[in-house]
């Protein structure tokens, strides 16, 4: 495909009031439908509507009373919430993140397996291997294991959710009402899974779904992470602060995947995105001061904290980063420390600075300005060979996104550059993604 005829994907990143973390604080943020279904399902409906390929709903396992005086909560788990949206949407992709660390394979392969049934065909699910001790001590554990060895896990993980899901041939349910035979026994298979971290008999106690498999999306940009991307991962969602910086990891894992026997053009790289919109500067300039103006300083800390495994909460707000250990050596979120170590030395940030630019997307690229500006960088990315596509964040749901898919969209769409309609049914033919060979099929 050349580059004319290319699209770009588009991912709502669905956060509750926004990606900021005083968006809930901003004075048009509804709170009062953290917890209302209604408001999720109208912000996919909008979505849906304006032809963005999927939603996508990261998870976190822990929390803390010390955080939730500032509003550190996941308001809903990723497959329950995803389900209920399923059954009042009809195209848009489901991406729900499921850590590999805390769950069993025969459950996790369950749950994708039906939520593709309830979609009709578009799930998607987001591979994690969580990187937090607080999390780890929710499931029975002091610290969260090694890096390597939580990589190690996740992928024996997913071999043993890729049989279970193969475990069915797609023509094993045969329903024949004279006869009495409701499945062809000898296209269901036990897998008799027996390593390192698991022991699965199978066959899963689900037919095969629409998709077959849910389209496999990975999020690490660890050496670990990128090697497990490029073994798997059908979709991967990265963060980079410079274009330089995107179009380098874009190259470095097409290669791998390439090297790996794997098509790189069934890899769809999607950055994240956490644009400020205005329709004049003026107007963007004084949104940003606002959200500036509600951040609590004592909470950035302990996120910061949290997210790279070291207590900076003593930290001083006027000076620079504190030394951290080496990369090497943290067990926690490495590539994501990785970054934003890089970001504050390149910019020679205080500490304060730096967590004003973290704020708004955690380390994912922030765009501030107006729909033109927007639509000009996307654009810039995508043909230039720094992504496939985006994760869209809006710092704040409301109003952000509606200002994303009134004016941003609509540019794109102007440009030649996003479909006005969609061409499929399924997560993967909005990717335009194959469907995997099974491989119990029968010859």
């Amino acid at each position: 495909m050349n580059n004319h005829d290319r699209k770009m994907h588009l991912n709502l990143f669905l956060a509750s009031m926004g990606h900021h973390e005083a968006s809930w604080r901003y004075p048009d943020a509804p709170t009062e439908h953290l917890f209302n279904f209604t408001y999720y399902k109208e912000l996919v409906k909008k979505a849906e509507q304006a032809k963005m390929d999927s939603i996508f709903l990261a998870d976190r396992t822990s929390t803390s009373s010390k955080s939730v005086k500032y509003g550190a909560l996941t308001p809903f788990e990723p497959t329950t919430l995803l389900s209920a949206l399923a059954v009042v949407t009809e195209k848009i992709g489901l991406i729900g993140t499921v850590s590999t660390s805390f769950n069993e394979p025969y459950n996790v392969a369950r749950r994708f397996s039906s939520l593709d049934f309830l979609s009709n065909g578009r799930a998607g699910w987001n591979i994690i291997t969580s990187g937090t001790d607080s999390e780890a001590q929710n499931f029975n554990l002091d610290k969260i294991p090694d890096h390597a060895l939580r990589y190690k896990r996740a992928k024996e993980f997913l071999d043993v959710s890729i049989k279970l899901w193969d475990s069915w041939e797609d023509d094993a349910v045969i329903l024949n009402k004279e006869s009495g035979i409701f499945a062809d026994s000898r296209k269901v298979h036990e897998i008799n899974h027996k390593g390192e971290f698991f022991k699965v008999r199978g066959p899963l106690n689900i037919s095969s779904s629409p998709q077959k498999r849910p389209v496999l999306v990975q999020a690490g940009t660890s050496e670990n992470g990128k090697e497990f991307a490029a073994t798997y991962a059908e979709a991967i969602f990265t963060a980079q602060q410079t274009f330089a910086d995107a179009k380098a990891f874009y190259n470095k894992v097409k290669e791998r995947v390439k090297k790996n026997g794997r098509n790189p053009d069934q890899v769809k790289i999607l950055p994240g995105i956490c644009p400020i919109i205005g329709e004049t500067k003026e107007e963007v300039i004084e949104t940003e001061s606002k959200l500036q103006e509600l951040m609590n300083f004592d909470h950035s800390l302990m996120q910061l904290s949290n997210r790279i495994g070291t207590d900076l909460t003593s930290a001083k707000l006027d000076e620079p980063l504190p030394e951290l250990p080496v990369i090497e050596e943290i067990q926690g979120h490495k590539s994501r420390t990785e970054l934003i170590i890089e970001l504050a030395q390149r910019e020679n940030l205080t500490l304060k600075q730096l967590l004003i630019r973290l704020a708004g997307g955690r380390g994912h690229y922030t765009i501030v300005g107006t729909p033109q500006k927007i639509a000009d960088e996307l654009e810039y990315w995508f043909l230039n060979g720094a992504a496939d596509g985006f994760n869209i964040m809006p710092q704040i749901m409301n109003p952000d996104f509606d200002l994303f898919i009134r004016l941003v969209i609509p540019e794109l769409q102007k440009r030649g550059l996003f479909r006005t309609e969609y061409t499929g049914n399924t997560l993967r033919e909005h990717y335009g993604l194959a469907i995997p060979d099974n491989q119990f099929m029968s010859i």
